[in-house]
């Protein structure tokens, strides 16, 4: 098969379209001739060097993909050969194939195009378990978004919209608010021109946000912690702002707020599997009835990796990048 590799890290010149061994699933595994897979900035930093895939997993890049089975390992039952999926990936989907343990598969949702699938494990999984499963999100209270016209951002907007929740994001000028107001977004901020903290102390008359999904890390900390509600909660997934910051436990603890830090990567195969079972019953339902859909900003030949890279980079998409077989 070929794969998206990198002999070397660097820039995405770095990756480089090369034959490599097929993969044979294991106990327990799959395996699935990929139709497309997901960008994520992940990659981005696995293709610099920065982020080593875990022990076992392929070397390539690619936390999500969608295709169909073409083999089952020993142990696997529930699905057949020929079914198409989508799956959550600990890498190795900017491949032709790749093995993916049973529990991280799910199948393509009712309405959903084979290709258009492979935007969906990573965003809804995140979300989903950080969201909901961590921070416990409840109708009628306030989510605050960084990044709302992100991946991420656009199925945690809708998401949240979905179970009677209002809405804040912040983003990078009028073109990507606007689409997050599409969304269903409340609260629109442009980080350029607008202090966050300031526009959710007005937009819920001082209570602050009960739920804050951020993917800044360091540079934000410190107003996110302003930000929350009295018993809110930050749920940190990125570090695009850098990893170290002072922390006021002060204002921590006089709030009764709570910080969480996450990643899916590292997680263990029966954590992965607890939460693709949980986005099976709760999300898979609202995309298939169209309250929630993927957001696709592009689709590029896999071979061109290295162009879906320099657009990520760029950061002017909105949704999700997707690279097909």
């Amino acid at each position: 098969m070929h794969a998206i590799t990198i002999p070397e890290p660097g820039g995405p010149e770095a990756l480089v379209w090369a034959e490599v061994p097929d993969p044979v699933p294991g106990e327990g595994e799959v395996l699935v001739d990929v139709a497309a897979g997901g960008v994520n900035r992940a990659d981005v930093l696995q293709r610099q060097g920065f982020y080593p895939p875990p022990a076992g997993a392929p070397p390539y890049p690619g936390l999500e993909c969608s295709g169909r089975i073409s083999a089952l390992g020993p142990g696997v039952t529930g699905w057949a050969v020929g079914d198409e999926v989508c799956a959550l990936l600990a890498g190795g989907g900017y491949a032709e194939k790749v093995a993916v343990p049973a529990g991280q598969l799910l199948p393509v949702p009712e309405g959903v195009d084979l290709v258009t699938a492979a935007a969906l494990p990573e965003v809804t999984a995140t979300v989903w378990s950080n969201v909901f499963m961590i921070s416990h999100l409840r109708p009628g209270e306030t989510l605050l978004v960084h990044g709302g016209s992100s991946g991420i951002g656009t199925m945690a907007i809708q998401l949240a919209k979905a179970v009677g929740a209002r809405v804040a994001v912040t983003a990078g000028g009028p073109k990507k608010l606007a689409s997050c107001r599409e969304l269903g977004a409340d609260i629109l901020i442009d980080y350029r021109e607008q202090d966050f903290v300031e526009e959710i102390r007005q937009a819920t008359d001082g209570a602050g946000a009960d739920v804050i999904l951020d993917i800044v890390g360091a540079k934000y900390l410190a107003k996110n912690v302003e930000t929350l509600a009295v018993n809110g909660r930050l749920a940190i997934i990125g570090m695009q702002g850098g990893a170290k910051a002072e922390l006021n436990l002060g204002t921590l603890l006089s709030k009764s707020a709570a910080v969480t830090a996450t990643g899916l990567r590292a997680r263990s195969l029966a954590q992965k599997a607890a939460i693709i079972a949980a986005v099976r019953e709760h999300v898979w339902p609202l995309i298939g009835s169209g309250r929630v859909r993927p957001i696709v900003y592009r689709t590029t030949p896999m071979r061109e990796a290295p162009e879906a890279h320099r657009l990520m980079e760029s950061s002017e998409h909105v949704g999700k990048i997707l690279l097909t077989t």
